[in-house]
């Protein structure tokens, strides 16, 4: 018999949608999924160790792991008006960040490297210290003052002003305006360990798990909302339009332009390894 296959993603509304009917067996003939939540920049560190079958990862922690696993050409997160927002207390311009602390969620994030990437063009001198602050807990310490700005992702665009705070630049919209690509955030990456026929396997099965969710939205509601960390339904609506679309589905040639332009603009600025040739060569 065939042991289940160890695979990490985050609780978030995109992941739990895209992944509901291959997770409960709803997905014929799939591979079996034995599921861990974790945050993704847990999962970033699980995927540097090696530690499961298969992950949903920050694209920019890709040269790091691509000699051990394959990208997969379906189930990540890409878009367009969907980037990480740099939050602040007062509005202001982009070079009052210049020596300031700035709280990220992960260094090893793709909202990072593409706040690093803006700062570099719009920032005079640069920003001062960095502090990687659990996601949930930057908007608040923004808020009060304990650092003075935030770059947020996910469902913080709808909810930033709850807390007070503006927004003082969007990486995406700085993302679009200068490579016209879409916005590459968490890809599903898979250990190359596994075959070639075990790949393309899950690769049909999470692209099947995500027609299936898009089909029937109402299937995964139950699945979502469980772990939707007490979301308002209507923003865990709004997670899921933005972050689950035709890329989710297959990447395509937009998609992987997207994600080689970052990582090669990364690279460029020293600020990732350069990518091999084929690294992102699915099998």
């Amino acid at each position: 018999m065939t042991r289940p296959l160890n695979i990490a993603y985050s609780p978030c509304p995109n992941d739990t949608f895209v992944f509901d009917a291959l997770a409960h067996g709803r997905v014929p003939d799939a591979p079996e999924l034995a599921v861990t939540f974790a945050d993704i920049d847990l999962t970033n560190g699980m995927a540097e160790r090696g530690e499961f079958d298969v992950l949903k990862v920050s694209y920019a922690v890709l040269p790091w792991v691509l000699q051990d696993y394959a990208l997969l050409p379906c189930g990540g997160a890409l878009g367009r008006g969907c980037g990480p927002l740099v939050l602040t207390r007062e509005r202001g311009a982009a070079a009052d960040l210049a020596g300031k602390t700035v709280a990220v969620p992960s260094e090893r994030s793709t909202a990072y490297l593409l706040f690093r990437l803006w700062a570099a063009a719009e920032v005079p001198g640069g920003v001062g210290e960095i502090v990687v602050l659990p996601f949930h807990e930057i908007m608040p310490a923004v808020r009060d003052g304990k650092v003075d700005a935030g770059l947020v992702i996910h469902e913080a665009r709808f909810t930033y002003q709850n807390y007070g705070l503006s927004c003082l630049a969007d990486m995406g919209e700085h993302w679009e305006h200068t490579t016209g690509l879409p916005i590459p955030l968490g890809a599903i990456i898979a250990k190359r360990s596994l075959g070639e026929g075990t790949l393309r396997d899950l690769a049909a099965a999470v692209r099947s798990s995500v027609l299936m969710a898009w089909d029937d939205p109402a299937a995964s509601r139950p699945y979502v909302l469980e772990h939707a960390q007490e979301m308002d339904p209507k923003v865990a609506d709004q997670h899921i339009g933005l972050y689950v679309n035709e890329f989710t589905a297959d990447l395509g040639e937009d998609g992987y332009a997207a994600v080689r332009g970052l990582l090669t603009r990364a690279a460029a600025e020293g600020l990732v390894p350069p990518l091999g040739r084929d690294a992102l060569s699915f099998v």
